[in-house]
This record gives structure tokens, C-alpha cells and sequence, in this order.
């Protein structure tokens, strides 16, 4: 097989073939705008590297391909903006494309989404299921495994978290009478007082102001806590140790969660893709090309020169020399190679700090700004006083 290069192959010859399938990815064929411009563009290119003057060592579908880079990284840019901007608006959500949507709201269902593991401690909710069980206690014995007893019976020997014992002394005011009916206050001598003695309590009744009940049942539970044994408890690793020691056998109830649903409440149910759930799948998708503006247009032209002049650099940097007749001429691969990078570079950088300004955050900072501005200057206009 020859090894020779046909020198007219590696040069520009002034105009390029069909954009349809010349493309490495073909992302935008379906694209008659980008079809179209992808042609002008690399003629374009082909004079501003100064094609009829020089040779430019690039063949169409070099131009081609950084034409569709240039589009690619455009869109890369705007949608790792977008992504930043509305991540917390988008994740957990089934969107199959958030190109071109606009993305309206506050972070707060994310926010509260992260509080409902608070909500599961406090208490007051939570995205945990709070579950009760309860041990057979036996008259004279204290200590119980409610691990043993009752995780691993009964939620599959996964490890609980015990949150609240249901051991106490009966309320006092379970333990009292209706007041109103003056049977067990000792009011009976009252009734006789007033000259009601004779009559039966579900038809005469004396009225109590509510602290008086209030005062009762403080004084029948200070009494409980002075005088006799106090009902508590010791917990340590799912052990419990009850206070006073059984005097006859009951069930004691307790409230509690399974550790492993505390640590899959952070994780979405089942495992579909569909859903947005980080950086790797937030669903944007390239841009659509016929439907950038201008702007957008003329920054992916800039940077698809830049793409263009560091192809050619490394071309022309592989053969720096080249031997003419009488002497060699020396290529300028390197300064057009290092030229491409700057450019790119301050082309990214100037496409970032915009798209940062017209975020939500930049947006509002403008606003906040104009505002204080205008302030500023109603400020200074004179206030008219009328005298009548």
C-alpha cells in the first residue's frame, strides 16, 4: 500500500462538501440552521485564518467538528449553570428534559425535604415510620432485652432504637373522682353544710373553680413521688431495668424505630432513573441550535475559531519545518496553538461571570442594587410645600 499523502487533501480548497453526516456525533443534522451555518462558518473560519493568502492545512470536516464542539460546549456550559441554579428545585422530580423549561420557585421543598429527618427526632413527623411494641412483664422481674424480645422477633432481628417507655404511675387524675358529682373530694360534709346532705349527687352539684382540680392533682402526684416507690426506668443498649420491681404481671409498651429505615428514609424508594437525583442525571439535554439568539450564536463562533486555529497549531506544529528550494520555512503551530488557548479560556471564563449575573442570586443582587439606587435618587427631588 502507498504511503504517499495527497498534498490536496490536507488543504482548505475554498468550500466544503455536505454537513450531513460529516459530523462526529451528528447531534444537530436534524438541525437546517445548524446545517447551514456549520458550511458558512467554515468558510468563514477558513478567511479569518487567512485562507487565500496561505494555505490552511484543515479539511472540512475539521472545521465541521469544531463547529459542533463549539455548540456542544455552549450547551455544556449553560446547562451545568442551569443544573447549579436549579438542582434543588429539580431533584427527586420525573422530568425527562429540563432544556428550555422555565424553572420558577424556591428551594423550600428541598429544605424541608432535609428537615424531615429533624421532624423524625423531634417527634412532630418525619419521613420514619414511629412503631410500638411492648414485653410480657413477669411479676418479680426487672430486667428485660427488648432487642431479643422483640426485634428480633418481630422486625426481622434488625437493630430498634427505643424512643419512649410507657412506664409510669396511673395519672391522679384517673385516680380521683368528678368533682362535680362530691363523691370521693370530701365534700360531703359541704353538702351538709349548705343543707344539701339529703339530696343525691347526680342532681345537685356544687361548682369548683379549675385550679382546685389543678392543686388536687399536683398534691396526689407529689404525694406518689414523696411517699412511695417512683415508676422509672434504666435503658442501656436496648436493656431495660424497671423501677419498682413487679408485684404482678401487665404489659409495658413502648414506642420505637428500626434503625435501617432511619438510614433508608435518605434514600429514594426503589431504583428507577427516571428521577432527577444529582449532578449525573439532572435531565438537560443539548441546546437546540435554530433557537439560540444571536449573542449565543456569535460567542460559539468565537469559540469554534479558537477550536479551529488550535487543530491547525498542532498540524503545523507536527511539521514545523518544511524545506523549499534555497532554504525551509518554519510554521507558527506553537503560537497559534497557544493563541487557541488563551482564547478559549477568556471566551469560558466571560460565558460563566454572565451566566452567574443572570442567575436567581445575580438577579436579585441587580435588583437589590437598582433599587438602592432609585432610593438615591427620589431622594434628591425637591419636596414641594404648599402654603394656604
Amino acid at each position: 500500500m502507498s504511503t504517499t499523502i495527497d498534498q490536496d487533501r490536507v488543504r482548505w480548497p475554498g468550500s466544503g462538501s455536505a454537513v450531513l453526516g460529516k459530523t462526529p456525533f451528528g447531534f444537530y443534522d436534524s438541525d437546517s440552521l445548524f446545517v447551514t451555518e456549520c458550511e458558512s462558518a467554515a468558510r468563514w473560519a477558513a478567511f479569518r485564518l487567512g485562507y487565500g493568502v496561505v494555505d490552511i492545512e484543515l479539511l472540512d470536516v475539521n472545521f465541521y467538528a469544531c463547529f459542533e464542539e463549539s455548540v456542544n460546549e455552549y450547551s455544556s456550559q449553560v446547562n451545568q449553570w442551569n443544573i447549579v441554579n436549579n438542582i434543588s428545585n429539580l431533584s427527586g422530580l420525573d422530568v425527562e428534559n429540563a432544556s428550555g423549561l422555565h424553572v420558577q420557585g424556591s428551594s423550600l421543598p428541598y429544605v424541608l425535604n432535609l428537615a424531615d429527618g429533624y421532624g423524625s427526632e423531634a417527634g412532630v413527623g418525619g419521613n420514619v415510620t414511629l412503631k410500638k411494641g411492648y414485653v410480657n412483664v413477669v411479676q418479680n422481674q426487672q430486667i428485660y432485652d427488648l432487642q431479643s424480645l422483640w426485634g428480633d422477633v418481630s422486625e426481622s432481628f434488625n437493630r430498634i432504637e427505643i424512643r419512649k417507655v410507657f412506664h409510669e404511675m396511673t395519672p391522679a387524675f384517673a385516680r380521683i373522682y368528678d368533682p362535680f358529682s362530691m363523691t370521693g373530694m370530701s365534700y360531703s360534709n359541704v353538702l351538709t353544710e349548705m343543707g344539701f346532705g339529703g339530696y343525691s349527687p347526680a342532681v345537685q352539684f356544687l361548682m369548683t373553680p379549675i385550679f382546685e382540680d389543678l392543686l388536687r392533682g399536683q398534691a396526689i402526684e407529689f404525694n406518689d413521688l414523696v411517699r412511695k416507690s417512683a415508676f422509672s426506668f434504666e435503658l442501656m443498649n436496648n436493656q431495660i431495668k424497671i423501677f419498682p420491681i413487679p408485684t404482678y404481671n401487665m404489659k409495658m409498651w413502648f414506642d420505637y424505630f428500626v434503625k435501617k429505615d432511619k438510614t433508608g428514609s435518605m434514600i429514594q424508594n426503589g431504583t428507577n432513573y427516571q428521577y432527577a437525583s444529582d449532578f449525573s442525571n439532572i435531565p438537560y439535554k443539548n441546546v437546540v441550535y435554530s433557537k439560540l439568539n444571536q449573542p449565543s450564536k456569535q460567542w460559539i463562533r468565537k469559540y469554534f475559531l479558537a477550536c479551529c486555529k488550535e487543530v491547525l497549531g498542532m498540524i503545523r506544529q507536527k511539521y514545523q519545518t518544511i524545506p523549499i528550494p534555497g532554504g525551509e520555512v518554519t510554521l507558527d503551530g506553537a503560537e497559534l496553538r497557544s493563541e487557541a488557548k488563551e482564547e478559549k479560556t477568556e471566551l469560558i471564563t466571560n460565558l460563566k461571570d454572565m451566566l452567574e449575573k443572570s442567575g436567581k442570586s445575580g438577579q436579585i443582587e441587580l435588583r437589590s442594587l437598582e433599587a438602592e439606587k432609585l432610593n438615591d435618587v427620589l431622594r434628591r427631588i425637591p419636596i414641594c410645600i404648599y402654603i394656604g
